[in-house]
């Protein structure tokens, strides 16, 4: 294989060759990026490569177009339409890595297996840790968990869908009784009378489904957004709320504040499916309108205006995305927004939902079965003795040989750089420019022992590892994935991986068979693996039992839960009860205790950041895409012009930015739409372009998701 020098690897062998052209032919997949999950036909280039000693077919994969499924109706984004650049990228990674002489160097696989196999038997099983991520399948996210908890025989397993959906998911699972991303199918949103879109840019990060937006205004609905900038989503909005980065819990208890005041309640719904509404009212007394107006930085007309067109609709949705999510109170604010839905009866009803907008591929099936640090398959609770008795004889092990829960990702990280973790091996994942306070994450990675990587390029995390295994890439791999509507889908592989690069799941039972446990690991298909994980979630909350591959290529798609073959999956939730047992919702009157970031002097502005139309995650795979890269090349920071002029710094210059925690720089672009004191900055570069130096280490109590949405910074010019 053919790398640029500055990668750092050594090429051991070139081979002169000719290609000549071969077939052509169409084939369907669907988009590796966001959580709708656009089916896609893919048009493919068969060629031959003639060299002195054979002739190998090689396929390129050279086109990529929207088609018809049930999620996106047809559509395909930007980065959709572009996916399939990087899978034919000549960065990509074609044969396993060793490091040997500080240099990363072609191997053999069975050499690059026996390496980290002998690693993780030389020292303690906790002292190992296993990093996963939110794009692999579902079937390499169940092996994965298995893996490290029968494989390893450690409890240390968490993933980068931690930063994603472990707020909503938290949020659901304590009010609900039960989390799934959306508790209503997509269709259902054109249905809705008034939407509330919190903390999320749909049209920038899933803009297929912006269509159903559309069609629900189109029908009378409408649409509140609530963003510190004046977004792309937020220039569709009947009514925009400008709020200040951090205080969104607090706006939508000025919200529930008025919809009382104003009697807008469902009060018949209240008394007979929900728990705790004495406590509610308690909480929201002691709030006074100034207070609430004067920290969210949203007017008091403009607070009671957006309630009055949520309470007086006859149907209604709340959705959340990172913009709530991410902060150090994310549990509790997606849980006072949900408190809307409750007091007006909006759920259960066509038109009516709580919905969280899943940033990754698979962010819901990720988190289902088993990959977070406190959870088995089906969603079922790693401290719990009947879960782990069913999941030990689903596994054919006793139940004291599953370790107990974890930690979560970003506290992992504290654990490498503290030394109590002496290896640890990511698929999947780039923690060095995900994880907050990176500074002390890339250290913590330098100093490692022992870091394994398996990757398709070498991205932040992997230039620093001792071992790189390269894997398949999305159109290479056969699995299924769960869109955020809880639909199950099924991808079929569409070209061969090239080189040496092999399947997560095949490599995972092969470090398995290293370590002794092969017995337990001797899956000949994603399907194989995918019938036991059917079996290990049935009767959990997250039940795909009644889900099989003949299902899923026949009806594209099913809704869990789904218990019984015979069964169509649920994709309107909670229309009768709730899932606690006795089957109501349960309000939250909870305070948040989390000391937020505040300005001052020498730190005067708040620092949010998010996502870009053309970038994904962390930009690895949409980086090395010409027709993404092109589109936004660099990192840059939004700041309000009159703000800019206060610290004399012109447009395109290039800044500074510090926190207490760290600093960055990326270039400056002027955005009249943000509020003066809040910046705004992508997360998809790594390097000195990456945001997460500066954002802090601080967690969420509940669940664990830092705040990345409110960090306290200066900016001043680059020089």
């Amino acid at each position: 294989m053919t790398m640029a020098s500055s990668s750092g690897v050594s090429n051991s062998k070139q081979e002169t060759a000719s290609v000549l052209q071969g077939a052509v032919h169409h084939a369907t997949t669907q988009c590796p990026f966001c959580s709708v999950q656009c089916k896609a036909e893919v048009t493919i280039e068969s060629r031959e490569l003639v060299s002195k000693s054979t002739t190998r077919v090689l396929q390129y994969v050279t086109e990529s177009k929207g088609t018809l499924n049930k999620a996106s109706e047809g559509r395909i984004c930007v980065k959709g339409m572009n996916a399939h650049q990087h899978t034919t990228s000549a960065r990509r990674i074609t044969a396993p890595l060793i490091k040997k002489d500080g240099k990363l160097t072609e191997a053999s696989w069975d050499e690059a297996i026996q390496c980290i196999a002998d690693k993780i038997r030389s020292i303690p099983k906790n002292a190992v840790g296993v990093y996963g991520g939110g794009s692999l399948t579902n079937e390499t996210a169940y092996m994965l968990g298995k893996f490290a908890r029968i494989g390893i025989g450690t409890k240390y397993i968490d993933y980068n869908g931690r930063f994603c959906m472990s707020a909503a998911a938290s949020a659901g699972a304590k009010v609900f009784g039960m989390d799934r991303g959306l508790t209503f199918p997509l269709a259902d949103i054109e249905h809705a009378k008034c939407i509330i879109l919190a903390g999320t840019n749909i049209a920038e990060c899933q803009p297929t489904l912006m269509p159903y937006f559309t069609r629900a205004q189109e029908k009378g609905a409408v649409i509140i957004v609530i963003d510190p900038r004046r977004t792309s989503t937020a220039a569709m909005a009947n009514l925009h709320l400008a709020v200040r980065p951090g205080m969104d819990m607090l706006l939508a208890d000025g919200m529930l504040k008025w919809l009382r005041e104003q009697r807008l309640l469902d009060e018949a719904f209240i008394a007979n499916r929900t728990n705790g509404y004495e406590q509610l009212t308690a909480y929201l007394d002691k709030l006074d309108w100034e207070y609430i107006t004067e920290n969210t930085g949203v007017s008091v007309e403009n607070l009671k205006l957006a309630a009055d067109m949520f309470g007086k609709a006859k149907t209604g949705m709340v959705l959340t995305a990172r913009g709530v999510e991410q902060q150090t109170d994310g549990h509790l604010a997606v849980r006072h927004f949900i408190n809307l839905l409750l007091v007006t009866g909006k759920i259960g009803r066509q038109g009516c939902g709580y919905g969280a907008i899943t940033g990754q591929g698979n962010g819901q099936g990720g988190r289902e079965h088993g990959q977070k640090a406190d959870q088995l398959p089906g969603y079922r609770s790693i401290e719990d003795e009947q879960d782990r008795n069913y999941i030990a004889s689903v596994w054919g092990v006793e139940e004291g040989e599953i370790p107990r829960k974890g930690v979560s990702a970003y506290e992992m990280m504290e654990l490498v750089h503290s030394g109590d973790i002496e290896a640890l091996f990511v698929m999947g994942s780039n923690p060095i420019v995900s994880n907050p306070n990176a500074t002390l994450v890339e250290e913590a990675l330098e100093k490692v022992p022992f870091l394994a990587v398996a990757d398709m390029f070498l991205s932040e995390t992997a230039r620093l590892a001792d071992v790189v295994l390269p894997v398949s890439s999305y159109i290479e791999n056969t699995g299924t994935l769960t869109n955020l509507e809880g639909r199950v889908l099924l991808r079929e592989a569409v070209t061969k991986p090239p080189g040496d690069c092999r399947h997560d799941w095949e490599i995972l039972r092969e470090l398995a068979k290293a370590l002794g446990k092969g017995k337990y690991f001797d899956y000949t298909s994603a399907e194989e693996i995918f019938n036991e994980l059917r079996v290990a979630s049935r009767g959990g909350i997250a039940d795909y039992y009644g889900i099989t591959y003949d299902r899923l290529r026949k009806e594209e798609g099913v809704y869990w839960p789904c218990p019984e073959v015979d069964e169509e999956g649920i994709g309107r939730i909670f229309e009768e009860r709730f899932a606690h047992a006795d089957g109501r919702a349960v309000f939250t009157a909870e305070e948040s205790k989390m000391i937020k970031e505040s300005l001052s002097k020498e730190y005067p502005l708040m620092l949010t950041n998010g996502r870009v139309l053309s970038h994904y995650l962390t930009g690895v795979q949409t980086r090395l895409s010409p027709g993404l890269a092109s589109r936004q090349v660099e990192n840059f920071v939004e700041i309000h012009p009159d703000t800019a002029r206060h610290y004399i710094i012109k447009e395109q210059n290039w800044v500074r930015i510090t926190s207490r925690y760290g600093e960055f720089q990326v270039r400056c672009r002027f955005n009249e739409q943000i509020r003066k004191d809040t910046l705004f900055v992508p997360m998809h570069w790594g390097g000195v372009q990456n945001v997460n130096r500066a954002t802090r280490g601080e967690l969420d109590p509940f669940c664990k998701m830092p705040g990345f949405k409110t960090t306290a910074v200066r900016i001043e010019m680059s020089y």
